[in-house]
């Protein structure tokens, strides 16, 4: 067990430079199972979802050797087709590598996935696109079975627009006879990504970023290398620290556009913003207002920027409304933002935030990963001193967040129990 212990108070002012992409990441890595050439991946952060995922990779019989930065998959040697219960239990996005297996094997045999617990996150889009594909698959004993003598393009309308459906079904159809088209896709940066990498391979795919996507089978593919988007929840983060401490920091090696919801939300909130080509700076002019925010898919207000948010909101003057559309679990942060002096009221999937003038510290427990970074973020603006504990949970999606932090002048020390 991590915690970390933070004496709140320090505006932070710098600039703070934002890593690559946990999500982008993940599916590019699960992607390089499509075939047995060397693939070559850049800005690839220092996350513990990251090592999961290249420990899943392993597992199959891939070879993964990082070096900074940079991380070379060779899947040349796959051994296995089935990834067991300890490897996907630890994290979500372990089941990308099921529409990547069963493109290039045409079976594959995996756990249900684990992952952070804030709501129902359902394996029925993911299968149901696959089915569609012409794979048939058997559920028995907490195993997905998915088998396919011939995968072939279709038609398929996705009820919600899923990123890991979305991601699960380009992987499988870009070697399938013919043609796919994927209606009501997720459009979020993070799927434009695995477009652009998948094409690099040789696939054929167009219409990432919109809700619809056109793939056109393929043969085979072959080695690519790809630099990987910078993350914009991280970005986001970071944007909230600056207001919620009343700082000033600039951000760099960003892409503004990813995260112009939240961009929006601090302009409302009368927070300065300056957006350059690939950078953002956020500086505090006073005590921020009231607003309300309504989570949706991409490009809506992310569901992975909410709880940063409300702490914010959290210390803003009047009364903000918050309603979670995506996740029913989501405000289990709620319960330790109230221990820190805030005043929320949780109606079903709406939260009342009636903004006080100050946080107090107080040892509080993450419970998820951006849960953990609002609980972060609220230590870095009370007054005495906090403890966050489940530090290993913020470490699963940002990358050396105390050494960013004290970098810009926080207070914040990782404590090994």
């Amino acid at each position: 067990m991590t915690r970390f212990m933070i004496v709140g108070g320090n505006p932070l002012r710098g600039t703070l430079r934002v890593s690559g992409s946990k999500n982008a990441t993940l599916p590019i890595l699960a992607a390089s199972l499509l075939h047995g050439a060397p693939n070559i991946i850049h800005e690839v952060p220092v996350l513990q979802d990251v090592a999961t995922m290249c420990h899943v990779l392993e597992y199959l019989g891939a070879r993964v050797h990082r070096e900074g930065y940079t991380i070379r998959i060779d899947a040349t040697n796959i051994q296995c087709l089935e990834v067991g219960e300890n490897l996907m239990r630890r994290m979500r996005a372990s089941n990308l590598v099921l529409g990547a297996l069963l493109g290039r094997f045409g079976r594959v045999r995996i756990s249900y996935p684990g992952g952070c617990n804030i709501g129902s996150r359902p394996m029925n889009l993911h299968l149901k696109g696959l089915k569609a594909l012409g794979a048939c698959i058997e559920e028995k004993f907490g195993y997905i079975n998915v088998e396919a003598s011939q995968l072939t393009g279709a038609e398929i309308h996705l009820d919600l627009p899923s990123v890991g459906a979305t991601e699960n079904i380009m992987m499988a159809a870009v070697l399938a006879k013919g043609t796919t088209i994927i209606r009501n896709a997720a459009r979020e940066p993070e799927i434009v990504d695995l477009q652009n990498f998948l094409n690099r391979m040789g696939a054929r795919i167009k219409g990432a970023g919109t809700d619809v996507i056109r793939i056109e089978g393929v043969k085979h593919l072959d080695s690519a290398e790809h630099t990987v988007i910078p993350d914009r929840i991280e970005a986001g983060t970071h944007l909230v620290a600056a207001a919620i401490t009343g700082g000033d920091v600039t951000i760099t090696n960003v892409i503004p556009e990813h995260f112009e919801p939240v961009l929006a939300k601090l302009r409302e909130m009368e927070v300065g913003v300056e957006v350059g080509d690939d950078q953002v700076r956020v500086y505090a002019r006073g005590r921020p207002r009231a607003v309300d925010i309504k989570t949706l898919p991409y490009p809506g207000f992310p569901t992975d920027m909410q709880p940063q948010m409300m702490a914010l909101l959290a210390l803003a003057e009047g009364t903000s409304v918050i309603t979670e559309t995506i996740f029913e679990n989501r405000y289990k942060h709620v319960s330790e933002l109230r221990r820190m002096g805030a005043e929320i009221k949780v109606e079903g999937q709406t939260a009342i935030v009636r903004g006080v003038e100050r946080f107090t510290g107080a040892p509080v427990e993450a419970t998820d990963l951006r849960a953990g970074a609002a609980l972060v973020l609220a230590g870095l603006a009370a007054e005495n001193g906090t403890i966050v504990e489940g530090v290993e949970h913020i470490d699963r999606g940002y990358e050396r967040l105390e050494q960013k932090y004290d970098a810009l002048g926080a207070r914040i020390m990782r404590v090994h129990n």
